[in-house]
């Protein structure tokens, strides 16, 4: 019988829930707000159902609960029972998918007033091209990709000369007219999404997918891969800026064509050396993991890093030079740097690419007037602003977090002073002691939960207090902000 009661409880709670705190979808800003109706269809008949059957179990728990005296009576089948069944189920999967094959078949019979734009993935990027002003996209194949040519565009198609290339993650669309997006793949799955147009298609590589609408309200959206694609899927994201036809034509009568591209890349000049370096950091993807403005990512960033000495997973240090970012391109393997995680790949690049590369690199400044991290520990800044810029250096807050949001590592927000639980299901508390021997012998003592990733690093005394010091004003940060929470 309480069993009856919690099962007719659930139903009751859930379809309240449903009414009086319903779940909503990002207000759409295309013309597709019938996929919103489809899902909603498919929430009501899956509805249905889930009451449907979860008052049939509490029918049956009370109907046919144990009776002293009374046995189960054997039923092998139930012809009748199973076709209605059969018939009921039936319905209910038909009424699910027809209203999304109506919404699909839509979704690519493209209005014969669309204009075109085409979607470039690759990891973990995006970039997009645009008809020139005859309207026509050029034609475009794998074996013209280079440094160049990201696009991969016929160099000798006429119609390709005007097309618009947009290199950057940013894209713009005039309001209220009807875009055809195709999408083509450079490497490997990816999946266009921008959820308040309700759009989301796969990008397969060797195939270009398409579907089609119409942007209806102004304003900035994000752009981003549904389709796990490696490891800085995460960070694969864009903007699409819809805007009025005045404003989208002069944004767009801003943007290179492909002929410009040629001529640029054709001029041997220092711009055009570093141009090469941009196009193949963009062919690459090499922004993806190295930042250029001196954010963290998941490589070192490049803002400062020439000429610069970096601390070495194996405890050595080496000077950010010419030589030393060629190993790096070439085999990225042979000097980790500490902190980062050995996942680059390694790249067959000729001396022309390299010197781009390296060049560019240059370009965002050099780092031989600025004092490395220990150099730093003899200012007169007090211990924790010491530690933090160690913590940066080295690159400990690619891994943990100073905010309390939860990175490959414990977060340093509250750590110092508090009980943590260790893999093998003892406690520590992490004091200067505990936090020592993890920084200097990192798989002695693993918390629960996290990864045995950390390297082994080997400050100075010194260095080793600063991150200490670093390490206990986020915890008595945290402390002093509860205590100026109301109530606490």
């Amino acid at each position: 019988m309480a069993m009856a009661i919690i099962l007719v409880l659930i139903v009751i709670a859930s379809v309240l829930f449903h009414i009086l705190a319903p779940w909503h979808a990002t207000p759409a800003a295309s013309n597709w707000g019938s996929i919103d109706t489809t899902l909603f269809i498919t929430l009501i008949i899956s509805g249905i159902f889930f009451i449907a059957i979860t008052v049939f179990m509490a029918v049956a728990v009370m109907r046919y609960r144990h009776k002293e005296g009374s046995r189960a009576h054997y039923q092998p089948e139930n012809k009748k029972l199973e076709t209605w069944l059969i018939i009921v189920t039936s319905v209910g999967i038909a009424a699910m998918l027809a209203p999304g094959l109506v919404v699909y078949n839509d979704f690519v019979r493209v209005p014969k007033n669309a204009h075109e734009l085409e979607v470039v993935a690759q990891q973990w990027q995006w970039a997009f091209r645009f008809p020139g002003q005859d309207g026509k996209l050029g034609k475009s194949d794998i074996k013209f990709v280079d440094s160049a040519n990201l696009f991969g565009l016929d160099p000798k198609d006429p119609v390709g000369q005007d097309d618009v290339l947009i290199r950057s993650n940013e894209v713009h669309l005039p309001l209220d007219q009807p875009v055809k997006v195709l999408l083509r793949s450079k490497d490997v799955l990816h999946n266009f999404y921008i959820p308040q147009i309700r759009s989301k298609m796969d990008m397969v590589p060797g195939m270009v997918s398409y579907f089609w609408f119409t942007p209806t309200v102004i304003g900035k959206y994000e752009v981003l891969c549904a389709e796990y694609c490696g490891l800085g899927h995460y960070n694969m994201r864009g903007h699409m800026i819809v805007e009025d036809q005045a404003a989208f034509v002069l944004w767009l009568n801003s943007q290179p064509t492909f002929a410009q591209t040629l001529t640029t890349a054709a001029k041997p000049s220092q711009d055009s050396v570093l141009e090469k370096g941009r196009l193949l950091v963009e062919k690459y993807g090499c922004g993806a993991c190295h930042s250029q403005d001196g954010s963290a990512s998941l490589g070192p960033g490049w803002k400062g890093l020439y000429g610069r000495t970096e601390q070495l997973a194996d405890g050595t240090s080496a000077l950010v030079d010419e030589a030393y970012l060629k190993e790096s391109i070439l085999d990225p393997m042979a000097r980790l740097v500490q902190g980062y995680p050995p996942v680059m790949v390694a790249y067959t690049l000729n001396d022309d690419e390299l010197g781009a590369l390296v060049a560019l690199i240059k370009s965002l400044g050099a780092a031989q007037q600025e004092p490395s991290a220990s150099e730093k520990l003899h200012r007169g800044d007090d211990l924790a602003t010491q530690g933090q810029r160690l913590a940066e250096s080295l690159g400990c807050l690619a891994c943990h977090s100073v905010d309390g949001s939860k990175g490959i590592g414990p977060s340093w927000q509250g750590l110092y002073g508090k009980t943590v639980t260790l893999a093998d299901g003892s406690t520590i508390k992490a004091d200067e002691g505990y936090i020592k021997d993890s920084i200097l012998n990192p798989g002695a003592k693993i918390v629960k939960g996290y990864a045995a990733v950390m390297p082994a690093f080997t400050p100075s005394d010194q260095e080793l207090n600063a991150l200490i010091a670093f390490i206990k004003s986020k915890a008595n940060a945290d402390a002093d902000a509860s205590k100026a929470e109301p109530g606490k």
